[in-house]
């Protein structure tokens, strides 16, 4: 029986009512009638619950996501997605600073950094918190230093957490050949096509296009996956990002910012602008912001080599009210009152667990930015401090690890045991792009970056 995730209506209906709470509605009523029908919670960590629902239940959850979607928010004045209105909310929205591209072997530091992060994280992605340092610690690797082994790790620790089976294959270090696939390397993938056949000034039906050409359905999840059914089905940006669409203030159009951040070095706003463009694909608020936040970041990074201007700059793109500005706030407090990384996770677990799911776009953020901010932008310590942390754990260290490589300078200066077993090959699915090496890359990406 094919259970395909993220699109069945019986599962988003829980995370539409998480939602519906998070951004200011009234949900209770509509979540009494979905309860009082025999409709489940959404599912906790996979993207499908285990068997079909009724048709009479796949009908009302149908009917329900439209009430919801009707229902008014009373967070609309503050978190806003259309950029006129977004940038009418920041009082500092940045001005462009001229400077050249980053160089070549910057760049190149930059993919490399995006593919370790990533790769360290495969294998917990979707653990709890306590598994991820467990299994690190069996081997003697916490706090993390290197990639997950599973040599040493007790039997009955593996049946109690297994790895991410996906996953397990090809990114413990013992398995490690190449980069292997991942979204977190496809969407940037994907994002310097777009610049070389459109260039600065795309659109979000460009966007759209793109992806309906270049990138298979089964490659995306949560908020894409629900964009491209809209897509099929007819529907136009920006409503595919909220038709029936309970992931659009999750992490999907974060993986996909560094390539605007790249190519528009010392232009904050303008890389904000350009992710702007494309998250609205599939998001909506916070997910746009978190997308334009980290743009505006890596845009910094480009020409100021301290973390903490970095991070300051990207808070000047987005609304100073949302709860994404909020969450990176207090994320950079704790980070900064707290010595021992693992308090500043603690608080952060506290703050957010309970509320939002491991996928969504808040905690995520604000974890990236504790990372960077306690490790002062190193390379090691920020990738090592983001995927400890737990929640999406291979899309965290991908942008802090995307960061502070850029902040490096260039590859010779990140540690060989991170660069050398991604052997200049990664794997893809995009277009013509598997087994290209990441100084192609960034040659490709250093030529959009200079493009007017």
């Amino acid at each position: 029986m094919l259970r395909l995730t993220w699109v069945q209506p019986e599962d988003l209906i829980g995370h539409e009512l998480r939602q519906a709470a998070q951004d200011g509605r009234e949900p209770s009523a509509i979540a009494a009638r979905w309860r009082a029908a025999g409709g489940k919670a959404a599912p906790t960590r996979a993207g499908a619950s285990a068997e079909p629902a009724s048709r009479y239940l796949r009908q009302l959850a149908e009917d329900l996501l439209d009430e919801l979607a009707d229902l008014p928010s009373a967070l609309a004045d503050h978190e806003p997605t259309d950029l006129a209105t977004i940038k009418a909310r920041c009082r500092a929205w940045p001005s462009p600073t001229p400077a050249a591209p980053p160089t070549p072997a910057g760049l190149e530091a930059a993919w490399l950094g995006r593919a370790v992060g990533c790769l360290l994280g495969k294998p917990v992605e979707k653990l709890p918190l306590e598994a991820i340092r467990q299994l690190a610690g069996s081997t003697g690797n916490w706090p993390l230093t290197t990639y997950f082994t599973a040599k040493g790790v007790p039997a009955d620790l593996l049946t109690a957490h297994p790895w991410n089976r996906r996953s397990a294959t090809t990114s413990l270090a013992e398995n490690i050949d190449g980069m292997p696939e991942d979204d977190d390397l496809n969407y940037p993938l994907l994002n310097l096509l777009l610049l070389q056949r459109h260039g600065k000034g795309f659109t979000t039906t460009d966007v759209a296009e793109l992806w309906l050409a270049e990138l298979p359905a089964g490659r995306t999840f949560t908020a894409e996956r629900i964009a491209y059914r809209n897509l099929l089905q007819g529907l136009e940006p920006p409503r595919t990002a909220r038709h029936r669409n309970p992931f659009r203030e999750w992490i999907g159009a974060l993986i996909r910012a560094d390539v605007h951040g790249w190519t528009n070095p010392g232009d904050p706003a303008a890389a904000a602008e350009q992710a702007h463009r494309d998250a609205t694909l599939t998001h909506t608020a916070n997910g746009v912001y978190a997308a334009m936040f980290t743009a505006a970041v890596i845009a910094r990074a480009t020409t100021t080599p301290d973390i903490h201007t970095c991070l300051r700059t990207g808070l000047t793109v987005i609304p100073p009210n949302s709860r994404l500005a909020k969450a990176i706030t207090h994320a950079v407090q704790l980070a900064e009152r707290h010595d021992d990384f693992d308090e500043v996770v603690d608080e952060l677990h506290a703050t957010h667990a309970a509320t939002h799911h491991w996928v969504h776009s808040i905690p995520n953020t604000a974890l990236i930015t504790a990372a960077l901010t306690h490790a002062n932008g190193d390379f090691t310590g920020s990738v090592c401090r983001a995927v400890g942390g737990g929640w999406d754990t291979d899309s965290n260290g991908a942008t802090a690890g995307s960061i502070a490589a850029l902040l490096a300078g260039g590859p010779d200066n990140l540690p060989d045991r991170w660069t050398t077993p991604l052997k200049n090959r990664l794997a893809t699915s995009v277009a013509d792009f598997n087994g290209t090496g990441f100084d192609t890359l960034a040659h490709l990406t250093h030529r959009e970056a200079a493009r007017p």
